[in-house]
């Protein structure tokens, strides 16, 4: 398994593997273009997994703010992440964000937001942004989907506030 930054010819790889992965809609294809398309994109925070030439997993992380009192934080959200039906359960969506995490904290990102599993991002260290003084009023969900996960020690304890999805989200 080749874990690698996405490159331009696997554009259209990672487009089916969304669809595939999220049950054969566009939602989450359609959201990786607009994010690519963006000035929050990061090409190194577009990471596939690569097996025997072929893409079967994809995460996309990518800039956002977080809006405090008196100042602007930049963050990173982990949206989306996918990984073909047939290669599920493997562990590959694990490497795919512990990569991600590595990548965006050797680029100074102090903490990764996210919308997702209450039972699956735990395992990775993500925990409740809300009791960390985060809030996300852009979606309305349950308090244990919005997950925060710490890059740097002590980044939380500065980052107070309500975190914006950028317009490629909408």
């Amino acid at each position: 398994m080749l874990i690698r930054t996405e490159k331009s010819e696997d554009y259209g790889q990672v487009f089916r593997l969304n669809e595939l992965a999220f049950g054969n809609r566009e939602d989450e294809a359609k959201l990786v273009e607009r994010i690519r398309a963006s000035v929050e994109f990061i090409p190194e925070l577009s990471i596939v997994a690569e097996e025997k030439g072929k893409v079967v997993g994809h995460i996309l992380l990518s800039g956002a703010k977080v809006l405090g009192e008196k100042h602007e934080h930049p963050v990173i959200v982990l949206a989306p992440i996918a990984v073909h039906p047939d290669y599920q359960k493997q562990g590959i969506g694990g490497l795919l964000i512990e990569e991600g995490k590595r990548r965006a904290a050797t680029m100074g990102f102090g903490a990764i937001l996210l919308i997702g599993h209450p039972s699956y991002y735990p395992r990775f260290g993500f925990v409740p942004a809300g009791v960390h003084g985060l809030e996300l009023l852009q979606f309305p969900v349950p308090a244990e989907v919005f997950q925060v996960y710490e890059l740097r020690a002590g980044a939380l304890e500065q980052l107070q506030g309500e975190l914006k999805y950028p317009a490629a989200f909408f």
